[in-house]
């Protein structure tokens, strides 16, 4: 699925219409430039879930935000250089049973986290951001906004 988004307040729109589907278990990666609305599209996922405290998780690489539904935020791009990135994302030891979890810059090292997931690519390189949704897996099957 493609959508087009053109302010940060569409982006955030669109976290907040993927919160309406979201439920314990479930993993969403995000990818695309710096600046391309990643942390933006998280903050929409959170407010849905009643979480509104959300800020790029950068330096401290995740952030547990407790609700009904918890959310962890984490943002994967100071282990992308490590020499084993999945070393480290499970020394993270993310609750991601519990929770809705959304990975910044998560690649296949996130991926193989939960075999049911969704893939959001933010492209930036026009004036318009193209959002890709991937949804993978059984659990998003038949998945529409």
């Amino acid at each position: 699925m493609s959508i087009e988004v053109v302010t940060a307040e569409a982006m955030f729109n669109l976290g907040l219409s993927l919160s309406a589907h979201l439920k314990a278990g479930d993993l969403i990666l995000v990818n695309g430039p710096l600046g391309a609305g990643k942390t933006v599209l998280a903050q929409g996922i959170g407010k849905g879930l009643g979480i509104t405290d959300i800020t790029s998780p950068t330096f401290v690489i995740s952030r547990v935000h407790k609700a009904t539904l918890p959310m962890i935020h984490v943002d994967a791009y100071r282990l992308i250089d490590t020499d084993n990135p999945n070393l480290y994302v499970d020394d993270l030891d993310l609750d991601i049973e519990n929770s809705v979890t959304v990975i910044e810059w998560g690649g296949a090292e996130s991926a193989r986290l939960n075999e049911d997931r969704l893939e959001i690519t933010i492209d930036r390189s026009k004036d318009i951001r193209q959002v890709e949704i991937k949804a993978i897996g059984n659990r998003w099957n038949g998945f529409a906004l």
